[in-house]
C-alpha cells in the first residue's frame, strides 16, 4: 500500500494539537503546535547533524502541508 507523505492526525486527547505524520524517511510525528517531534526510527548519534537540518525542512514542509489542508476544507 501507499501513503501519501503527509497525513494530518487529530485526537480529541489534545483539543489544541496539530499533529502531521511523515510517513517517508525519515517517519515522525510533528505535533505544529510547539514543532516538537516524535521520531519514529532510530538514529545514531553520527547522523545527528544531519538530523537537525532534515528536521527543519520536514517541519516546514509540514506547516506548508497543513496550511494547504486547511485551505481545501474552507473552500
Amino acid at each position: 500500500m501507499e501513503y501519501p507523505k503527509f497525513l494530518l492526525g487529530d485526537n480529541t486527547d489534545y483539543p489544541d494539537d496539530i499533529f502531521v505524520v511523515h510517513t517517508e524517511f525519515p517517519r515522525c510525528i510533528i505535533n505544529l503546535k510547539d514543532d516538537q517531534v516524535e521520531w519514529l526510527e532510530e538514529f545514531d548519534t553520527n547522523d545527528e547533524k544531519e538530523l537537525l537540518q532534515e528536521t527543519q525542512i520536514i517541519v516546514e514542509a509540514a506547516s506548508t502541508f497543513y496550511d494547504r489542508e486547511i485551505e481545501r476544507y474552507d473552500d
